[in-house]
């Protein structure tokens, strides 16, 4: 009975042709309802997002799924779940909401010349050493373009990107994340260095060790943070206790001014260890260690997804992104 039950589905979409959604009453309401829905696993806050009632929005999506003929949607105590169709539709919903936000776009931007808006998202080493030179150059040449930026971890980037929140971001590919998704352009490795404040007492000698290092306080990311993996593992690895005292804190505001005012550790991004030290920054008021472990973590990407066109403003700042990083990867791969 399945089997006849599946053949019969399969035949009925064949059947059906280009358009059968539209005469069968799926609005563009309905699209937004699912995508909103995807977002905030609830329905009260999908409605929230529509401007309509909770009831209004359970009507709406009981419709959706007459015509349909499929469940989109499973209730349980936390909210709501996302059934295949559901997450499949939901899926189609962002981007069709995308690329009328970017018809928007682009017709603004051909009324007032190469203007528009660009939203990406980027992990804080490579905003320092890529995007704001990329930003800086692209606003001598096109002062119209309005950029936001992001900056968070990658997992947090790569879901904004999938939601269709940012054109495009510079991270790393979560590990449980089909790389097909997306275009990928390689950007490079990062190497982290442990930074202390100017005339640390470690600062004296020519190289220092684990050992010496753990008997400090140290500020560093949450655990199970990318940079704190990197840590913790540079200490197992030469089977040296973790330091005793730990500061967990993501802002990097925070961790700069302890590491200048106490005699604290912490470690971040050669960027950022770069621009605590240059002239044009903090003017070395953060200084880095001397070790003889380097630590790196995994490369980062330019992702945007994948059979998305980007919008002209957009291909504009991930022109200029690319350039920052062409001379020291040259030769390297990407995929399209």
């Amino acid at each position: 009975m399945a089997k006849v039950d599946d053949f019969i589905v399969r035949q009925a979409g064949r059947d059906r042709k280009p358009g059968d959604l539209l005469r069968r009453g799926l609005k563009l309401t309905h699209i937004r309802l699912i995508a909103a829905l995807a977002d905030k696993h609830q329905i009260s806050a999908a409605a929230a997002d529509l401007h309509i009632t909770q009831p209004a929005a359970s009507r709406m999506l009981a419709d959706i799924e007459k015509i349909l003929e499929v469940k989109l949607h499973e209730r349980h105590s936390k909210g709501v779940s996302l059934t295949n169709y559901g997450l499949a539709m939901a899926q189609r919903a962002s981007k069709i909401l995308m690329e009328l936000t970017n018809i928007d776009r682009e017709i603004d931007e051909l009324k007032s010349g190469v203007g528009g808006v660009v939203n990406i998202g980027a992990v804080t080493g490579p905003a320092i050493g890529c995007v704001i030179p990329a930003i800086k150059k692209a606003r001598i040449r096109y002062p119209n373009i309005s950029i936001n930026v992001q900056m968070e971890t990658s997992p947090t980037l790569v879901q904004e990107l999938l939601a269709s929140r940012h054109d495009f971001v510079i991270a790393r590919i979560p590990g449980d994340m089909n790389p097909q998704l997306f275009d990928v352009h390689f950007m490079g490795e990062e190497t982290l260095n442990i930074l202390v404040r100017q005339g640390h007492p470690l600062l004296r000698k020519d190289h220092v060790t684990l050992e010496e290092l753990r008997n400090y306080d140290w500020v560093l990311q949450p655990e199970g943070n990318l940079l704190r993996r990197a840590v913790n593992n540079m200490f197992i690895k030469f089977g040296v206790p973790m330091p005793d005292k730990i500061l967990n804190t993501s802002s990097i505001l925070l961790t700069s001014v302890m590491v200048r005012q106490t005699n604290a550790i912490s470690v971040a991004a050669s960027e950022i260890a770069e621009f605590f030290m240059d002239e044009n920054g903090m003017e070395g008021v953060i200084q880095t260690l001397n070790i003889a472990e380097k630590m790196h973590i995994e490369p980062y990407n330019l992702l945007n997804l994948r059979h998305q066109t980007l919008s002209p403003a957009a291909q504009i700042l991930y022109a200029y992104i690319r350039d920052e990083t062409a001379g020291e990867n040259q030769g390297v791969w990407e995929t399209r």
